[in-house]
């Protein structure tokens, strides 16, 4: 759990403070931000991780507790960040091959322990969480005895505003986000020019081929919401069109009538749980690593095993008469046929937007595409087309490269450190 918190600290401040058991209470204040290098720092992490992973068993009776799988898995993860070496000014210089041959075997070995989910929908669902596909999970609950259970914090402002939630309509998709659920005649993405047209609304659903995941992902005004055909939004569900759009996040909601569903005034939440690893992960890390060592080749299988199972991954994605609700078209890739040759920059294209739908809203497109060194181009350029959907609301957007990639040090923490702490560089 610490090297967890740490992981997250390091993606997004860079620089961080290490503090584990060795150090004296007392000691901390004299503890800086720079003691250790970037990849220092990397390698500490991943120490941790590969302790938890040998001492902890595979599998553990309670469920959510953390088992050497899951450590295993982590440590895929940090090794498969810090193979990305990144300079002062946060631009990848190095990509280390030898932490990529590990994130390889490791995912391996995973593979033996868990599956991809029969149906997409099953990681977003009270009633089949903790599946064959996940791997961490926090573990939420309600009326557990404490005075407002251990709900999804982190999701309670990200309801709609209808009357049967009421609150808060955040966390709301981007028209390029769902844009980029597009896909052309032959079911493949549409890397060039899915911006180049706007889905608006369940008529758009069904009148362009799109990759099934967009209605896992996305509530579309007149699409059912969270596989309930009877539960249809419309513009009063939408906290501001005008500034924010019309699309509503669901990965992370429950429906008002699932038990699991709870209201902490004026909030709502639910016990469902969250993952922070579930096996598709492990896929499309894997097919990273080895797409990142030029052996592209052993990749396509991997992704194409995710996109076959958002092909499969229609069943609950109908209306009240029990049709589709959007044009699903969606294909592997086969070189040649399909596709042009299965080259690693073709491969490299194909694995960043696969991770990109696959786990559209679930807080990790950021930390790829900083890791990647691609940050600054890709958000410069959304916000170029998307700035002029919302009004004012992104008239002065813009990211700055060798600064916007991590967050800034805060002041209150240097001035309590005595100006110990040193800043991020562009701050």
């Amino acid at each position: 759990m610490r090297a967890h918190f740490y992981f997250e600290l390091k993606i997004l401040f860079k620089k961080i403070p290490f503090v584990d058991e060795n150090d004296e209470i007392d000691n901390y204040i004299n503890i800086s931000n720079t003691v250790y290098t970037d990849q220092e720092l990397w390698d500490l992490i991943i120490d941790e991780f590969r302790y938890a992973a040998t001492v902890l068993p595979a599998r553990q009776d309670e469920i959510g507790r953390a088992n050497g799988n899951m450590a295993k898995a982590y440590l895929a993860k940090a090794l498969l960040y810090s193979a990305y070496e990144q300079n002062e000014k946060h631009e990848v210089v190095n990509i280390n091959t030898a932490k990529l041959e590990e994130v390889v075997e490791l995912c391996k070995e995973l593979s033996s322990e868990y599956s991809l989910a029969g149906d997409f929908a099953e990681n977003f669902l009270c009633e089949t969480e903790n599946g064959i596909e996940s791997i961490f999970a926090i573990q939420h609950s309600h009326n557990d005895g404490t005075l407002r259970g251990r709900l999804d914090w982190g999701a309670m402002l990200n309801y709609p505003m209808n009357t049967e939630y009421g609150c808060c309509g955040f966390h709301q998709p981007s028209q390029n986000m769902v844009n980029a659920f597009r896909t052309d005649d032959s079911g493949l993405p549409l890397f060039d020019t899915f911006n180049e047209k706007s889905l608006l609304n369940s008529d758009d659903l069904l009148a362009n081929n799109i990759d099934p995941r967009l209605n896992h992902t996305v509530g579309v005004l007149g699409a059912p919401y969270k596989y309930d055909p009877t539960f249809i939004p419309d513009s009063s569900w939408i906290r501001d069109p005008q500034t924010y759009g019309c699309f509503m996040s669901m990965k992370e909601t429950v429906l008002p009538d699932c038990p699991c569903f709870a209201q902490a005034a004026p909030f709502m939440s639910s016990s469902k749980n969250r993952d922070v690893i579930r096996y598709a992960n492990v896929v499309l890390w894997q097919a990273e690593a080895l797409i990142e060592l030029n052996r592209q080749a052993e990749a396509l299988g991997l992704i194409n095993a995710v996109r076959s199972r958002a092909a499969e991954s229609t069943a609950r994605l109908v209306d009240i008469q029990g049709d589709p609700t959007g044009l699903f078209v969606i294909s592997a890739y086969q070189p040649g046929i399909n596709c042009p040759a299965w080259t690693q920059e073709f491969a490299r294209q194909a694995l960043r937007w696969e991770r990109r739908l696959e786990f559209s809203q679930e807080g990790v497109r950021f930390f790829d595409l900083v890791r990647w060194g691609i940050a600054a181009e890709t958000v410069n350029e959304y916000f170029a087309v998307e700035k002029s959907r919302r009004g004012s609301y992104m008239s002065e957007a813009r990211f700055t490269k060798n600064r916007d990639e991590y967050f800034p040090v805060p002041k209150n923490q240097i001035n309590f450190s005595k100006k110990l702490y040193e800043q991020n560089y562009g701050w």
